[in-house]
C-alpha cells in the first residue's frame, strides 16, 4: 500500500494550504449559535484500522472531501483493533450530535458475528447509516512459480492448503474459507493483523495462498510476483479484467468488503442530511474519483437504508454458507 499512501499524500497536498488558512477563523455558522447549520466545529472521524490501510486511506479521502464541501475540519483518529469493533463502540457511545462519525466496514457487521461470542457482536442497530461509500473486492493470490498455477490446481489439492487472512472474522477469512470449503479442500487459516503482513507472508511463501483486497495485491499482480487465482465479486472487476470470478469457475462464493458512513443512533436528520450533501459533493470531485481508481475501489454510493438491507442479506447468506460447509471462523477452516 506504500504507493497508494504516496499517491494519496500527493492528492491531498493541494488542499493543505486552504485548510491551514481556516485555522483560527470562525465558520459562517458560528460555534455558539444553537441554531447554526451543521457543522459548526471540528468533527472527529474515527477509523477502526491502523494508518496506511484501505479503511484509513478511504477515511482520509472522505475527510478531505467533507472538509472542502462543508467548511469544517474532519480529523481522522485511528482506533484500530478487533476488525473495527473498538472504534465502533466509541462511536455508538458518543453524543448523537454529529461531532463523532466513522466510516465502518461491512465485515464487522456481516461476518465478525459469525466468529465471536454473542456479547462481542457489534450491531448495526446501534448506528444510523448515513450513506454508502465504496466497495473493495477480494482476490485469492499465490506466489508465482508455486504449486497452484490456477484455481483448478487448488481444487485438486489433496493436502491442506494454508491461506493468509487479515484477521479472524474478516472478509479475507470468509472468502478463502468458503472457497476451499465449497471445493471440498482442507484449509488452514493463518490470520495476520492487516493486509500488509498477509501480503508479505504469501510473497515469502509462508502460506500457500492469501485472500486480499484487490488494492493491496494489484501492484504485485501486475509485476508478476503474485498469481491471481480468482476474484469474489459478482462480476469481473475492471482492475483485474482477465481474472475470472469464483462463480465462473464453478464455486458459488461471493464476498466483498464495502464501507459506509455512520453516526451514533438518534443523530438529528438535519445533521445526516448535511453529511449526505458533503459526501455527494465529494463523490463528484475529480480528486476523489482519481483516488478510487488509484486504490482499485469500486464506488458504492447508495443511500443508508440500502446499505442496511445489503448488510442484513449478506449476514444471512454468509451464515447459511458457513453452516452448510461446517466452517468454524473462530479457528481453523
Amino acid at each position: 500500500m506504500r504507493h497508494h499512501t504516496t499517491r494519496l499524500a500527493a492528492l491531498l497536498g493541494g488542499s493543505a494550504l486552504a485548510l491551514a488558512a481556516c485555522d483560527g477563523v470562525s465558520t459562517s455558522t458560528g460555534g455558539s449559535d444553537e441554531t447554526a447549520e451543521y457543522p459548526s466545529g471540528s468533527v472527529e472521524m474515527l477509523v477502526g484500522a491502523s494508518a496506511g490501510g484501505s479503511s484509513d486511506l478511504i477515511s482520509r479521502a472522505v475527510s478531505q472531501g467533507l472538509s472542502d464541501a462543508l467548511g469544517a475540519s474532519f480529523p481522522v483518529i485511528n482506533r484500530e483493533g478487533a476488525n473495527g469493533a473498538i472504534a465502533a463502540a466509541e462511536v455508538a457511545a458518543a453524543e448523537p450530535d454529529g461531532s463523532t462519525i466513522a466510516i465502518q466496514n461491512a465485515s464487522l457487521f456481516a461476518i465478525t458475528p459469525l466468529a465471536v461470542s454473542e456479547d462481542e457482536v457489534t450491531s448495526i442497530d446501534d448506528f444510523d447509516v448515513v450513506h454508502g461509500v465504496s466497495r473493495d473486492d477480494y482476490v485469492m493470490v499465490t506466489t508465482a512459480g508455486g504449486p497452484y498455477a490456477d484455481l483448478d490446481a487448488v481444487k485438486a489439492a489433496t493436502g491442506t492448503v494454508t491461506y493468509g487472512t487479515t484477521g479472524v472474522g474478516t472478509g479475507a477469512q470468509v472468502s478463502c474459507a468458503l472457497l476451499l470449503g465449497s471445493a471440498g479442500v482442507e484449509g488452514e487459516a493463518v490470520p495476520f493483523d492487516g493486509g500488509a503482513p498477509a501480503l508479505t507472508a504469501v510473497l515469502g511463501g509462508q502460506v500457500d495462498t492469501a485472500c486480499l483486497q484487490v488494492g493491496e495485491a494489484v501492484e504485485n499482480i501486475e509485476s508478476g510476483k503474485l498469481v491471481p487465482l480468482t476474484v469474489f465479486s459478482p462480476e469481473r472487476i475492471e482492475y483485474l479484467p482477465d481474472v475470472p470470478t469464483a462463480q465462473e469457475q464453478g464455486l458459488d462464493v461471493e464476498v466483498a468488503q464495502y464501507r459506509f458512513l455512520t453516526v451514533p443512533k438518534g443523530t438529528p436528520d438535519d445533521v445526516v442530511d448535511r453529511l449526505v450533501e458533503g459526501l455527494q459533493a465529494t463523490f463528484e470531485t475529480e480528486e476523489y474519483q482519481a483516488f478510487n481508481e488509484q486504490n482499485s475501489l469500486t464506488p458504492m454510493e447508495i443511500p443508508g437504508d440500502e446499505v442496511v438491507t445489503q448488510l442484513e442479506e449478506d449476514k444471512q447468506r454468509y451464515a447459511e454458507l458457513v453452516e452448510e460447509y461446517g466452517i468454524d471462523l473462530g479457528g481453523d477452516s
